[in-house]
């Protein structure tokens, strides 16, 4: 048995609590997960244990149209970091962040007086880029740079368990497959996430404000929770994957390998991937707990503006898809909420928002001001009628796509054809149903298309010609925006 140790002391000592505070200004905490679906907090689905983040929500404001635009990690990771739209920002589907912008959210809100650091997983490249953070602790899992990177929870891990491998459960990280964490609980890069998190506020003693973004890195795959979690959500009747009448044609299997993007697997297999997804946002929402205790201890959670939400959702087998990068709900609608001063409480806001949205809320909170104008809009003051969705190729020339959702309907358009898909999402909210091959909808169908058609005017004629939306069966990953290397 290994000796249990706690997350190295990084942060100094400090009284357990602050007996005034120095300055006016909130802490801000953001916290983010990777690759949660919108519909996996128990404030909204009674079957999946988030007592903590159901707190956040009951003391603040859940928003149930959330979105991430462009839904896969890096062109999500830009939106927050700018504040800015797909088109602006310049990544239209996944690639690398791009290494420098001309507005960053650390940089804008140290700008603003913020002691500013980031813990867990960043996804930027160079890896050890901070653009603006004071201080990052990475976890970068599997996402080694080259092959002597070693990410602050590898080498802790190194430190803990020199002779075991941390990769010890054997699931990749695009895998379907679910399974139980193999080594023992404190050493899972959760937990790790969670310590040097609780370790900043416990420490914290500078007169600045924090800014600390905290960054889990699951429940993206692997799927693997502590054990008791597992066989937790194994007892229970998790649903099963939901497939609309338009979905046959992802049946068969896109590859025999575990890091397939479509197919429809034996039930058993889905059913121990979905209890593993559910138990990792459970231990997640373990960590967040013992976060909010912290802040409590501290005296510090009434004077701190919480913003919690997901880079993007998973698919995990809905529609026989699995992993993410699409327009449907499982993909693309994230978990989102914010608690703190100036934030009502109790509230579930059906505005439609977006990631682009973190930056602008955080820097009104901050008295800040950022360099250009951003695409994004304070989430507590946010109005608009309905957000835009975009994502280059991904997997397959027929993954392509752009779309528009105000939260009751979502209209798809897929690139490579120039085909249409319009869902009622009020009466039919898992996407069952394609309304867009139906004549009694072709008005909302022609009013969506027409709304498309305005929304991509501004960027040539690949996208529109003669008022018409034009197939693109070619990918088009960055658009003119996009960063040049420094």
């Amino acid at each position: 048995m290994i000796p249990r140790r706690t997350a190295l002391k990084l942060f100094g000592s400090a009284p357990a609590v602050l007996s005034a505070r120095s300055v006016s200004k909130p802490h801000l905490l953001m916290i983010m997960t990777d690759q949660q679906r919108g519909d996996t907090l128990g404030a909204e689905n009674p079957l999946i244990e988030t007592p903590n983040l159901d707190r956040i929500a009951g003391e603040g404001v859940r928003f149930r149209h959330a979105y991430s635009s462009t839904p896969t990690c890096t062109p999500a990771r830009a939106a927050l970091l700018t504040g800015l739209s797909p088109w602006r920002h310049g990544m239209l589907g996944y690639s690398r962040v791009a290494e420098r912008y001309p507005v960053e959210m650390p940089r804008v809100l140290g700008a603003a007086g913020y002691y500013t650091c980031g813990i867990g997983k960043m996804h930027w490249h160079p890896q050890r880029n901070t653009h603006g953070f004071h201080q990052v602790l990475l976890d970068e899992s599997g996402r080694a740079q080259s092959p002597e990177f070693r990410s602050d929870y590898r080498a802790w891990f190194a430190s803990q368990a020199p002779l075991l491998n941390p990769d010890a459960t054997g699931i990749g990280w695009n895998d379907y497959r679910g399974g139980e964490y193999r080594l023992p609980e404190y050493l899972h890069p959760t937990r790790w996430t969670g310590d040097c998190a609780t370790r900043f506020i416990a420490d914290y003693q500078r007169a600045e404000p924090f800014f600390l973004k905290v960054s889990f890195a699951r429940p993206h795959s692997p799927y693997d929770p502590p054990a008791r979690l597992l066989r937790r959500y194994q007892q229970k009747p998790l649903p099963e994957p939901v497939i609309g009448n338009w979905a046959g044609k992802y049946e068969p299997r896109s590859s025999q390998r575990d890091d397939l993007w479509h197919g429809r697997l034996p039930i058993e297999e889905i059913r121990l991937a979905r209890a593993a997804y559910a138990g990792a946002v459970t231990f997640i929402d373990e960590q967040i707990g013992r976060i909010l205790e912290t802040l409590e201890r501290r005296r510090l959670l009434d004077e701190t503006l919480i913003v919690f939400f997901s880079d993007h959702g998973d698919m995990t087998g809905d529609h026989h898809l699995w992993r993410k990068s699409y327009a449907y709900e499982a993909s693309a609608r994230i978990p989102m909420l914010v608690r703190g001063p100036g934030a009502p409480k109790g509230i579930v806001d059906m505005t439609p928002v977006e990631i682009r949205d973190v930056l602008p809320t955080l820097l009104q909170a901050a008295g800040g001001a950022a360099p250009v104008p951003l695409d994004g809009q304070n989430l507590l003051t946010a109005k608009r009628q309905w957000i835009d969705l975009e994502h280059d190729v991904c997997y397959s020339p027929a993954n392509h796509w752009n779309a528009l959702t105000d939260g009751r309907h979502k209209y798809i358009y897929h690139a490579q054809q120039g085909e249409e898909q319009l869902f009622d999402l009020a009466a039919d909210p898992h996407e069952l149903n394609d309304l867009a091959p139906q004549a009694a909808h072709e008005p909302a169908l022609r009013l969506w298309r027409s709304r498309m058609v305005e929304h991509l005017s501004e960027r040539g004629e690949a996208w529109v010609r003669n008022g018409r939306l034009v197939p693109r069966p070619q990918s088009i990953l960055h658009s003119p925006h996009y960063p040049k290397p420094q």
